[in-house]
């Protein structure tokens, strides 16, 4: 959550069976079903079951996915999970928010470390493409075609996007450039690095997610070098 927001914008091509995945990726329709949960604190219950949403939306899209496949696969019943989510689209909204806290921060966290504006854009696109290849339900949550025909998950993946593109425009070192142009870079930046994941994640022979970074890493670094303002 940033600023108060829970987060949940381009438009993804979605497989003919309109399950919200964009077509090409491949991913295990089926969901475990886990055996029935052991009695667990309040926090904890609710962080495994928005850990089991996560990968049921991921692998079946908002829609196709009802409460009960939820908690099937959480080993609860659907009492349980109504305890701590109202309705589907409660529980959505939440997963999204975590979603978009977590990748925010993997980045945050990467760039932070960087002595130089070069190392920023390399570990920035690093922490952005490891997060991509050990979070692919997530990436599906956060960027899949379900998500953005929902008008309010939509707005949310905006804010998501906006949140990213406003930290990485405070690390465009090019001076000649006013703030608004350095968050247009930033938006284009964000979109490079969602474009080439789509990509990556469609790819059947799919390269080394370190090695698409650097790839990405270095078009924009020199890209950004050759900016005049």
């Amino acid at each position: 959550m940033i600023d108060g927001v829970c987060f949940g914008g381009r438009t993804a091509q979605c497989s003919p069976s309109g399950d919200g995945v964009p077509a090409g990726w491949p991913y295990d329709r089926g969901v475990s079903v886990r055996p029935p949960a052991t009695r667990l604190p309040a926090a904890r219950r609710r962080q495994q079951l928005l850990e089991v949403a996560l990968q049921v939306f991921g692998e079946r899209g908002f829609h196709p996915t009802s409460m009960n496949d939820v908690a099937e696969a959480a080993g609860v019943t659907k009492p349980v999970l109504y305890q701590h989510f109202r309705s589907k689209r409660d529980l959505y909204r939440e997963v999204l928010g975590d979603v978009g806290d977590q990748l925010l921060a993997e980045i945050t966290e990467a760039t932070s470390a960087a002595g130089t504006p070069q190392q920023q854009v390399e570990l920035g696109f690093l922490a952005y493409f490891r997060w991509v290849a050990a979070n692919e339900a997530a990436f599906r949550v956060l960027f899949g075609g379900g998500t953005r025909r929902d008008e309010e998950f939509a707005g949310m993946v905006v804010l998501v996007e906006a949140a990213i593109a406003e930290a990485i425009a405070a690390l465009i070192d090019v001076p000649s450039l006013d703030e608004d142009a350095r968050r247009r870079l930033a938006h284009g930046l964000v979109g490079l690095a969602e474009g080439a994941s789509r990509t990556w994640m469609a790819d059947a022979d799919r390269e080394d997610p370190e090695a698409l970074a650097r790839l990405i890493a270095d078009f924009a670094w020199n890209g950004l070098r050759g900016i005049r303002g």
